[in-house]
């Protein structure tokens, strides 16, 4: 007996250490994702990293940096909690989310501070409305949170003359800038005309050469953003332009949020909308839709990546150029249609023929351009997390108010998601 107690009580130490273990590695997470945003948010907010910049980041720059990783991690964490409290409410198995510290900043690179988050569910999910619940609770509970962020950045818009204290350089041009410093031929940089006095740069304004072989990073739109600036900014023309609403902070996480906000919401897999479009519609009709919503997906994305009217005649070890292009691209098709179909040569199929319609589309329609920012989602998705939903062993469908949600969820994904993620 007193064996039998003493084996129990050493279980339970093992369990509580292994409990503890796991709320450090959480904790730990957590922590350094808010270091890796927070830095990210004043590499964005004042083009100063922590090396390769003249200055550095100071202490100061890097609190700064708060005002983008608070909103942004806010999203985030309500997003994977509204996961984890509706798989508790059914008594799932879940573990606390997992935050991915991502920093690019030791080797001079931007980079967002995080790759996201998630929770690991450990229990079998055997019901659709389960499934539903739990993929659709995140999405919502973090776009309530976006609305909010977006609601205060474009309330509480900076005057339109703090750009100057960004770029002094486009003192140069005046309150005129926006006519000349975003055109091709006239894009600057801070760095090359940082230490100049405003007068020093009014009389170089007929003088200055520019360098344009940098590209300047432009955010893409959608349908909320367009929404707030419309109607919601107390003035439109307070707002940003789109090549520098990165230094704003809440613009900038606000518009982030929305991005994997629409992410998570691709009705395709077992992504959160694949989840909400197999509850809609069941297993069998999911299956279809997933497979033409995954297809048409990655014809969009890689729309323009192989363009006809741009083929030359150069040639690389005997081979002309164009083929190489054609064929790296057609095997990327081919590797990203992998979990769509077990059979080699129905992938082969779908690659050719999506890249025989692009071709075609492009011949006619020459200026046409999807946006390869989301080829890589496109790959993970095919490649590793899957384009169809498993089926729950009770598929009954869904009561009305749960229906509502799920179009609301999907109607979500449609005025968040961007086209074009970033524009060079």
């Amino acid at each position: 007996m007193e064996q039998e107690q003493a084996d129990q009580l050493k279980t339970q130490s093992e369990e509580n250490n292994g409990k503890i273990k796991g709320y450090l590695v959480h904790a730990g997470l957590f922590i350094l994702t808010l270091i890796t945003t927070t830095l990210a948010g004043a590499e964005w907010s004042f083009q100063r990293m922590l090396f390769y910049t003249d200055p550095a980041m100071s202490w100061e720059d890097f609190l700064g940096g708060f005002s983008f990783s608070f909103p942004f991690l806010l999203a985030l964490t309500v997003h994977e909690f509204g996961h984890y409290f509706t798989a508790k409410y059914y008594q799932v198995r879940v573990t606390l989310p997992y935050y991915i510290p991502v920093w690019f900043g030791f080797i001079g690179m931007p980079s967002i501070g995080t790759m996201g988050a998630f929770i690991r569910i450990k229990d079998a999910i055997t019901s659709r409305k389960i499934f539903f619940d739990i993929g659709i609770a995140g999405p919502l509970a973090g776009f309530v949170v976006a609305i909010g962020v977006l609601f205060y950045g474009f309330t509480h818009l900076p005057a339109p003359d703090e750009i100057f204290d960004i770029h002094p350089e486009y003192l140069a041009f005046g309150e005129d800038y926006q006519d000349y410093v975003y055109s091709a031929d006239t894009i600057i940089y801070k760095e090359d005309l940082q230490f100049l006095d405003q007068e020093t740069l009014s009389q170089l304004e007929d003088s200055i050469v520019f360098d344009s072989s940098r590209p300047q990073i432009k955010l893409g739109n959608n349908l909320l953003f367009i929404f707030f600036t419309n109607y919601v900014a107390d003035d439109p023309e307070m707002v940003p332009n789109p090549y520098e609403i990165y230094h704003f902070p809440w613009l900038l996480a606000g518009y982030l949020i929305l991005l994997f906000t629409a992410i998570n919401l691709i009705p395709v897999g077992q992504l959160d909308g694949g989840h909400v479009l197999y509850g809609l519609i069941g297993y069998k009709k999911h299956r279809t839709a997933s497979a033409v919503i995954f297809i048409a997906f990655v014809f969009y994305t890689g729309l323009g990546l192989v363009n006809p009217h741009l083929f030359n005649e150069q040639v690389t070890w005997g081979i002309p150029n164009f083929i190489i292009e054609i064929g790296f691209y057609l095997f990327f098709l081919y590797y990203t249609f992998y979990s769509l179909s077990p059979d080699k040569k129905t992938r082969w199929i779908v690659s050719l023929s999506v890249l025989a319609s692009q071709l075609l589309l492009l011949y006619f329609f020459p200026t046409l351009k999807g946006s390869s920012g989301w080829l890589l989602f496109a790959f993970l998705i095919g490649r590793f997390l899957g384009v169809y939903h498993p089926p729950a062993l009770f598929d009954q469908p869904l009561d009305l108010k749960r229906q509502v949600l799920g179009w609301i969820a999907l109607i979500i994904f449609v005025i968040s998601f961007s086209p074009s993620i970033f524009v060079s």
